[in-house]
């Protein structure tokens, strides 16, 4: 069960890293829009579209990624407080009561929203000729599917939390700076940084005076 739940957070990150590299399309594009813009006087009227359209794919498809490294938002004011058991239990009872019939109702109606689109050839209505958006809606209940299986991993590990008493453990990416770690690469003591700021506090006295 494990290497199952470990497999779904790999391929949650492949595609959230996958559709990453959007983000240089887009500053490229922005980039190409402000020139053309500013410095010949020849704005694009297709440029507008297509930054919506890449913006949107990259924060619809990176949904599932986020979710899989527990990133969301959440209210840690009480939350980080409680024993891994009530933090299984409630978050337990939100995936069930909101988020699973939430994100159904996103696969759902994303897909007819898609297949309506795909049907009547709908284009976008932004600009008098604007290109084609139904590969774009298309992307809605793509990535609906991928967080509503990412979220079925995230309710597994919260039966295993009730069960065990602890959260188990879940695929790596980016990580925020282990301060430990650090020290021990620069070779820094706790002890160096006390008399350093010791020292600093001295000087700060000295000038003052």
């Amino acid at each position: 069960m494990q290497k199952l739940l470990l497999w779904i957070d790999r391929f949650s990150t492949w595609v959230g890293q996958a559709f990453s590299w959007l983000i240089i399309a887009l500053t490229l594009l922005v980039s190409f829009e402000v020139v053309s813009r500013r410095l010949f006087d020849s704005p694009n009227a297709f440029t507008f579209d297509a930054m919506i359209m890449l913006y949107g794919t990259l924060f619809m498809m990176a949904g599932a990624y986020t979710l899989s490294k527990n990133g969301h938002v959440r209210g840690d004011v009480l939350y980080g407080f409680f024993k891994p058991r009530v933090q299984a239990g409630l978050d337990l009872a939100l995936y069930l009561i909101f988020f699973i019939p939430g994100v159904i109702a996103l696969v759902w109606a994303g897909y007819h929203f898609a297949a309506e689109s795909w049907a009547i050839g709908e284009r976008s209505s932004i600009t008098a000729d604007g290109p084609p958006i139904y590969h774009f809606k298309t992307v809605i209940p793509i990535a609906g599917a991928l967080i509503l299986l990412q979220g079925l991993v995230e309710i597994v590990r919260c039966v295993v939390c009730l069960k065990q008493g602890a959260w188990p453990s879940r695929q790596q990416d980016v990580e925020e700076v282990d301060v430990g770690k650090l020290k021990e690469m620069v070779h820094v003591k706790d002890e160096d940084i006390q008399k350093l700021d010791a020292l600093v506090a001295a000087q700060e006295r000295g000038g003052a005076k």
